[in-house]
């Protein structure tokens, strides 16, 4: 495909998202099916100016002075990928499944300056949840929404349960990857440049063997939150996928009992592949649809962390199409669900143990005004200061311990941010049973 019909496609994507309501990579994927004559080339092409698009959605939208797919498109084109008019000109005209020229209004769109544009424009965040973005980071909230409309690198976690460490990480070197500076396990192939294909880590023998798991350093980092040592009995909550309960294993050194449990058995679906896959030998999966209960477990884990549902406002770079869906009632729909699990989690704790609440994001509500309203609630529970927590383990470099000091707040839990500490957006704060 020549990059005027790539353009087209793109226009096509957005369209169809906007029509269906659908997410947006589900979009890309009809696309793609449709579309046979694509490569893997034209996919990434594609795909990547929706997805740009879409994290300057707010911004683009208002130089371009029109929010369609065309103009978002067009404006992606000039705007983020540096694409000038007059080459835009060049690249339709000689394309006859391009978009149709450039107009006047669109020729002044993308030279436009949005300098006195409303901050949440020029942060590309919905106006709707400002004031909640603006509470949790003041003056540098456009600094953090425009760190949160960058493309996201593609983060590893090198498994020590699987093989040499250090022969996976010069493994990693085929890729490009380069070690983490703050996680000892930790690894980074950079953010594609516009138009250009991502990283296959698949195709590494390392990943086929297991050495190596796909996850975002602030994911790791929250792990690492947990402060295990070793030998203790851990219940992840909200297991999901099983991301955390891996890196609970390598910890462990498949040492202890993990009990890995979700309430949505759908969302364990992988869990079970993933686990033999890794060589950790120390998780017990409950699931419900097998009859799985935590009954035995009430008050007699020495730690359960609950990786509760949420809006997913941390994963903006990687998502941009959800920050433009989510509404007010979906996050007091998620408000009402942590709640919810955070005492049924509490309740598996054991008197002495630590309950650590981690979700991936950054709005207050969802945030310590959650552990606020369930320490206030609970007694029996006290705060703990959760980055030295963290930093107890190796997990982390000397540099990822100045790093989370850096993050903690005022009551003692973490923040992470794309703009202060280069991951996804992530909170977590461990709480302690009172003996």
């Amino acid at each position: 495909m020549k990059d005027g019909a790539r353009a087209q496609a793109a226009i096509d994507v957005l369209d169809a998202f906007e029509r269906s309501k659908r997410p947006a990579k589900l979009c890309l994927k009809d696309w793609g099916r449709s579309a046979r004559y694509a490569g893997a080339g034209d996919r990434a092409w594609v795909s990547g100016l929706v997805l740009d698009a879409l994290r300057h959605r707010a911004s683009l939208a208002h130089a371009m002075q029109d929010d369609t797919p065309r103009a978002l498109v067009i404006g992606a084109l000039g705007r983020i990928w540096g694409v000038e008019a007059a080459a835009m000109e060049a690249l339709f005209a000689a394309d006859p499944h391009a978009p149709e020229g450039l107009n006047s209004e669109e020729i002044q769109g993308l030279a436009r300056d949005i300098s006195d544009a409303p901050d949440w424009v020029r942060a590309d965040v919905p106006e709707v949840f400002w004031q909640d973005f603006c509470r949790v980071f003041g003056d540098q909230a456009v600094k953090e929404g425009q760190a949160f409309a960058a493309r996201a690198p593609l983060d590893l976690r090198v498994n020590p349960l699987r093989g040499d460490v250090q022969a996976t990480f010069r493994a990693l070197k085929k890729i490009k990857a380069r070690p983490s500076d703050l996680l000892t396990l930790g690894a980074r192939v950079a953010a594609p440049q516009p138009g250009k294909r991502a990283a296959h880590v698949m195709s590494l023998p390392a990943f086929n063997k297991g050495g190596i798991e796909v996850q975002d350093w602030g994911s790791q980092i929250a792990a690492a939150c947990a402060g295990l040592m070793g030998g203790e009995q851990v219940l992840d909550f909200c297991a999901g996928g099983g991301g955390k309960t891996l890196a609970f294993a390598a910890a462990m050194a498949n040492t202890g009992q993990i009990f890995a449990w979700d309430a949505d058995p759908r969302r364990l679906m992988a869990i079970w592949a993933r686990l033999k896959r890794a060589g950790a030998r120390n998780v017990q999966v409950r699931s419900p649809k097998d009859g799985g209960t935590l009954d035995d477990l009430r008050g007699k884990m020495d730690v359960v962390f609950a990786d509760a549902p949420c809006t997913g406002t941390g994963t903006w770079r990687r998502r941009p199409d959800s920050k433009w869906r989510l509404r007010p009632a979906q996050l007091e729909a998620r408000m009402q669900e942590q709640a919810r699990v955070l005492h049924a989690a509490a309740d598996c704790v054991k008197p002495g143990g630590r309950l650590v609440y981690a979700i991936c994001s950054v709005l207050p509500g969802e945030n310590e005004e959650r552990v606020q309203a369930f320490l206030a609630s609970r007694e029996d529970f006290a705060p703990m200061d959760t980055a030295a927590l963290a930093g107890q383990g190796d997990a982390l470099t000397e540099a990822g311990r100045d790093m989370l000091a850096r993050a903690r707040t005022p009551d003692g839990a973490v923040r992470l941010t794309p703009a202060s500490t280069g991951t996804d957006g992530f909170f977590a704060a461990a709480m302690e049973r009172r003996a």
